[in-house]
């Protein structure tokens, strides 16, 4: 339509004129609408060829007097037709990349999605420890407290794990570095040393934290004697093989400290037991048979005069040396098992511990119940043995007798009778 309006328009024209006229309209109508870029530069290219050959044309219609319109007319409209087609491609790709580069998953050549700011070079290339923080179960924990610390305390910073657990501690300068990981209601995590070189990328694996345990603290609070009274019954159920009372050991090493009225109470039961009324007629009946303290006799009656006499250092010796003195004193009569170091040790320990005991309060101090006690028992027996063996031998005979007697038994307590003795609690083995 164009064309034609170009080539017929003009009435008075004369048709041998047409043909120039014609390449300068094409010329015009390129550089109107001619894009930019290299599409534009072929089409005005084009349109300048089309001109200058429709100027020799016409000057040859001249010659010739005639004129091809339609030929003509047909070129024009094969160079605009090529020119607009890559004018449309030209203006269709560079639409394209304009409308993709608007999408935010679908970045264009060469560009970063929208609302992504450009990377940093120097935070890509330096160190960083990053993870994520769990706890036993595999769950992310967030708001966990991590604070960073490297050995030279240079580099000490902290954060909150994020929504899904996980952290990133950037531009670390080199070195060695632990992370410290916290958590409301949770245990304490401590990496190991992780070592950083310039540009490492450390991933903290593993990283859990444990269920903090619940800590329930019980008051246990009894009244003293309450507690003593529970120490004379586990005393009483002691016996060597079910039957010879083994009151006075404790395997516990750490027993309380019985009160005035425990320690009168087991002194009793010891010396009404049944088994003493048998041991001290065994006594009785030994001296009878070596005659000793012969002002006694023999017969029945020198036997009951040294039952009497056996049977009342026992009990004199036994009230003294476990119930008066060390009620008065403060200080306790058992014998605490020790069980374990060398034997020479412990038979070491037990020869001393008749001379030396553990107070009420816990300190060992010199045995004065025992050995005051072993004194007293012979002083006494003044008054009832024969005349012919009373005196000051007398009395410390009998002291001594009283404190080797005590030696031997706490041997036989300490290396023996552990392991005879019945109804001991399970945790009392002696000292730790």
């Amino acid at each position: 339509m164009i064309l034609r309006v170009i080539a017929e328009g003009n009435p008075w024209r004369p048709r041998t004129q047409c043909a120039p006229a014609l390449g300068d309209a094409v010329q015009d109508f390129a550089a109107r609408i001619r894009p930019s870029g290299s599409a534009g530069e072929r089409l005005g290219g084009s349109a300048r060829r089309f001109s200058r050959a429709s100027r020799e044309q016409g000057s040859g219609f001249r010659k010739a007097g005639q004129w091809n319109l339609f030929g003509l007319s047909s070129l024009a409209m094969a160079v605009l037709l090529g020119g607009l087609q890559s004018s449309a491609f030209a203006q269709q790709a560079s639409g394209s990349v304009a409308s993709n580069s608007g999408l935010p998953d679908a970045p264009g050549v060469g560009e970063l999605p929208v609302g992504a700011g450009p990377v940093s070079s120097t935070e890509e290339d330096s160190a960083r420890i990053s993870g994520t923080v769990l706890d036993t179960n595999g769950a992310v924990i967030q708001g966990a407290q991590l604070r960073l610390a490297n050995q030279a305390g240079t580099a000490e910073r902290s954060l909150l794990s994020g929504s899904n657990g996980e952290f990133n501690f950037a531009r670390l300068p080199p070195g060695i570095y632990k992370v410290t990981v916290t958590g409301p209601g949770m245990g304490t995590y401590v990496s190991p040393e992780i070592a950083l070189l310039e540009g490492d990328q450390h991933l903290l694996s593993q990283v859990a934290l444990p269920i903090s345990a619940a800590i329930t603290e019980v008051r246990v609070s009894a009244d003293r004697n309450e507690i003593a009274e529970e120490q004379v019954h586990l005393a009483l159920n002691q016996r060597v093989l079910g039957i010879v009372p083994n009151f006075y050991s404790t395997y516990d090493w750490n027993a309380p400290p019985m009160g005035s009225k425990q320690k009168f109470e087991l002194a009793f039961r010891a010396v009404t037991d049944p088994v003493a009324f048998v041991e001290n007629g065994a006594v009785a009946g030994i001296e009878q048979a070596t005659n000793t303290f012969p002002g006694f006799g023999q017969g029945a009656e020198g036997y009951g005069k040294r039952y009497g006499a056996a049977y009342a250092n026992h009990f004199i010796g036994t009230m003294m040396s476990s119930a008066v003195l060390p009620s008065l004193l403060h200080q306790d009569p058992r014998y605490f098992y020790k069980g374990s170091g060398s034997f020479r040790s412990r038979a070491f320990y037990a020869i001393s511990a008749a001379v030396v005991c553990r107070g009420d309060n816990g300190r060992l101090q010199p045995n004065y119940s025992h050995i005051l006690g072993g004194f007293a028992v012979g002083g006494i027996s003044n008054l009832y043995y024969p005349s012919g063996s009373r005196g000051v031998s007398l009395i410390l005979l009998n002291a001594f007798i009283g404190t080797a007697g005590h030696a031997g038994n706490n041997l036989l307590r300490e290396f023996v009778l552990r392991g005879l003795t019945t109804k001991v609690p399970d945790y009392a083995n002696g000292k730790p």
